[in-house]
């Protein structure tokens, strides 16, 4: 492909997945989309922002003239589309700001796509990254498969679900050539510290208290960022059209034993006493709606592409941990102010 559009790079996973296109393709030109909202950072990319094959456009999928105007100058070939409101907690407060990014930021891309490509689809691709939370909480047996029935339980859910159908549906209307990736649970660099892991991260470096919903008995699978970046490229590159891959990490956790574990390494590379951290452990009212488990059956991914997660989580995570030691000034950045308060926001008067 001559140019590939990424919507949503200078987030989490969209930073990485950049810093893998851009050094793996460079003769094909990377055009980040962003609005730079709270979890978008330009000092993700530094490293690689003066690439011959990299450039940055700061534009909101909701603003469909702006989409479009981008699409006609870059012309791409394809597109990956990150660009996302992903906080559960955040569409319960606020869930129109995630009807608005997830469904119709969504539409307005394919919508895009669709005039931009009208005259000639082929070899384009338009692919859609979403999430398992789509397919609801299962209970303590069983995984999600593509063709699992959807029933979201949160508004973050409904909104990615609302998109899913929307991809699908410009597929079988329009012909509009798509993939579709639904991924378990992230975690890695770059990780805004308002999800769980970066959050336990930065609050035991500032010996704060470690909020935990409920009892803790949630169940996530937890994928390494990279190997997610790794999949994505894969399935746009080989994927079959009008088709969806689930993507797992195959490491399911209650959230109290992970925070544990983390608790454990982060006592240990701090030289803290052992069970220091663990004492900040505090359980808070659960969350609305709060999904009991999520895994994922990554089958067909294995067997047609030959995809799998190159970590196990233990090493991930002290990857992870690791990381975020030796950027405490980022970490810094990213916790000040607005992030500040909404994190007073959220936790207060949780305590139960």
């Amino acid at each position: 492909m001559n140019s590939i559009i990424i919507t949503g790079g200078a987030g989490f996973i969209g930073s990485h997945l950049i810093h893998r296109m851009v050094k793996k393709y460079p003769d094909t030109k990377i055009i980040n989309l962003d609005a730079l909202t709270y979890a978008g950072n330009l000092e993700n990319l530094k490293d690689i922002e003066n690439e011959s094959n990299y450039s940055f456009v700061k534009v909101d999928i909701c603003d469909f003239d702006a989409v479009m105007a981008a699409f006609r100058k870059y012309k791409p070939d394809g597109i990956i589309h990150l660009a996302a409101e992903s906080h559960v907690d955040r569409s319960i407060t606020n869930p129109m700001a995630f009807v608005n990014t997830n469904v119709i930021g969504t539409v307005n891309l394919l919508n895009a796509a669709r005039e931009l490509w009208k005259d000639n689809m082929e070899g384009k691709k338009f692919h859609h990254v979403s999430t398992d939370e789509v397919f609801g909480s299962l209970g303590d047996t069983g995984f999600f498969k593509e063709s699992t029935a959807y029933d979201p339980r949160s508004p973050y859910s409904a909104s990615k679900a609302s998109s899913d159908h929307f991809v699908s549906a410009y597929h079988h209307t329009y012909k509009i050539p798509v993939v579709m990736t639904n991924c378990s649970n992230n975690y890695g660099p770059y990780q805004f510290p308002e999800k769980l892991i970066p959050l336990m991260i930065n609050n035991i470096l500032l010996k704060k208290e470690l909020p935990i919903y409920g009892k803790g008995l949630n169940i996530r699978d937890w994928l390494y960022v990279e190997d997610h970046a790794a999949a994505i490229d894969l399935v746009f590159h080989k994927g079959e059209l009008g088709e969806s891959y689930n993507i797992g990490g195959k490491n399911e956790w209650k959230n109290i034993d992970l925070v544990h574990l983390l608790c454990r390494q982060m006592d240990e590379k701090l030289g803290r006493e052992k069970g220091e951290s663990e004492s900040l452990i505090t359980y808070v009212k659960d969350r609305a709606g709060h999904d009991m488990r999520y895994a994922i059956d990554s089958q067909k991914i294995e067997k047609e592409l030959g995809w799998f997660p190159s970590l196990n989580f233990e090493e991930g995570l002290s990857k992870t941990i690791d990381w975020y030691l030796n950027n405490k000034d980022w970490l810094k950045r990213v916790t000040s102010g607005e992030y500040a308060k909404y994190y007073q926001d959220m936790y207060k008067n949780r305590e139960v």
